[in-house]
């Protein structure tokens, strides 16, 4: 419980408020008209008025009749976690992609509790002229919000073509995607395999909100693609997961998705559970995925934490930013990866064949070639479809050395 309510402190923190005070209540059923009981609602109020608190924020998410019985009990603004959260994705957007995300997540939180705002309104103008025109209004008001929300989809559907466009015309390689709880160190591990500092690090929720792809140097003539992704969290609002489902297309093409898990937080297993349904609910679940336990530098004891965690994760990796080998073993198994989707192979071509020999290399990644007994012979990485291809086609390939 205290957990979820220090996370929750931090999304305030995230979206720029101050916690003046807390209250808890452990409830059998929820009440209907304000989630939480009649006593407790006086002594929120109370709280609320000693504090002089300007908002009130509930964990749970309320729905719009209990969100509008709140604050009229209270007489304070009150949001839950799921606005709190499409809060600081608004003010975090970026791109423009991102902002029609967030704008039509907003859009589907806002249009069942439009009931809700125009109370708001009616307090401001003392209730003249909204039992008529405001009726009017309010169903005005929702016909705008839906055709809004329509339009957005359809933008967001040409940025999902326009993906699949780039895609498209990339070169084969390995594909990996980091997936984990916010502020488990995606970011700072995409930097760091990637060498470029200019990527945005911030030890706050969702600092990343845009994909973010770099092509990562693995040595040996490997490279992988690798994408940094919004990071999930308790309770993420289904609106927020279904705007970002473009954004989160690269997970759904990658070869990979690199689980990267906070080891040092206290609930680093309630995490990895939430970021599992997350996928679920975005149909990643058959996935391949590799567990990566980061942040090691802060634990007490590092070697024995790992020792523990493979018992129960054999394939597990280990990795900390804060050492320059802190990211070899997870390059290694990236290197390992890479080299099973194109392992080498030797084609033997006739030395004038110049039109197959530019095939290999629009193809494959060539790493050498020479002559041997009058024909040339070309070391190349091929995808095993594509060498199979070659076979049937009559071209002697065989396994590389």
């Amino acid at each position: 419980m205290q957990e979820h309510l220090d996370e929750l402190g931090r999304l305030v923190d995230t979206a720029g408020g101050e916690i003046v005070g807390t209250l808890t209540q452990q409830i059998a059923t929820a009440s209907a008209a304000t989630l939480i009981g009649e006593g407790k609602v006086e002594e929120l109020a109370k709280l609320a008025f000693d504090t002089k608190a300007t908002l009130v924020v509930f964990d749970e998410e309320l729905s719009p009749a209990q969100g509008q019985g709140v604050e009229e009990a209270i007489r304070v603004r009150v949001m839950d976690r799921a606005e709190i959260i499409l809060d600081i994705f608004a003010t975090r957007a970026r791109s423009h992609e991102a902002k029609l995300q967030v704008e039509l997540a907003q859009l589907q939180y806002l249009l069942p509790r439009l009931t809700r705002m125009w109370t708001h309104l009616s307090r401001t103008r003392g209730g003249i002229g909204l039992s008529g025109p405001g009726e009017t209004q309010l169903e005005t008001d929702r016909r705008l919000i839906r055709a809004k929300i329509t339009v957005l989809r359809d933008k967001l559907r040409d940025v999902s073509r326009h993906r699949e466009t780039i895609r498209s015309g990339r070169s084969v390689m390995l594909g990996a995607a980091l997936v984990g709880y916010t502020n488990a160190g995606k970011s700072s591990i995409l930097r760091g395999l990637s060498g470029e500092h200019d990527i945005f690090v911030e030890d706050r929720l969702f600092a990343t909100l845009d994909t973010l792809t770099r092509e990562v140097d693995l040595g040996e003539n490997l490279r992988v693609r690798l994408s940094d992704t919004v990071g999930f969290i308790r309770k993420l609002p289904h609106h927020l997961v279904a705007s970002f489902r473009a954004t989160l297309e690269e997970a759904g093409e990658a070869d990979l998705l690199l689980h990267v898990v906070d080891a040092s937080h206290p609930e680093w297993e309630d995490q990895m559970d939430t970021v599992r349904l997350v996928l679920e609910e975005l149909g990643l679940e058959e996935k391949p995925v590799q567990v990566v336990f980061n942040k090691l530098d802060s634990l007490a004891e590092p070697d024995a934490f790992a020792a523990w965690a493979h018992e129960r994760y054999p394939d597990a990796i280990f990795t900390t930013t804060m050492r320059t080998d802190g990211l070899q073993s997870l390059k290694s198994a990236l290197r390992w990866r890479a080299e099973a989707i194109r392992p080498v192979v030797r084609v033997l071509l006739n030395p004038a064949d110049g039109k197959r020999l530019g095939q290999l290399h629009r193809i494959g990644d060539v790493l050498n070639q020479g002559l041997e007994d009058g024909m040339l012979v070309v070391s190349v990485r091929l995808e095993p479809w594509r060498a199979e291809q070659l076979r049937r086609e009559g071209v002697t390939v065989n396994p590389g050395e």
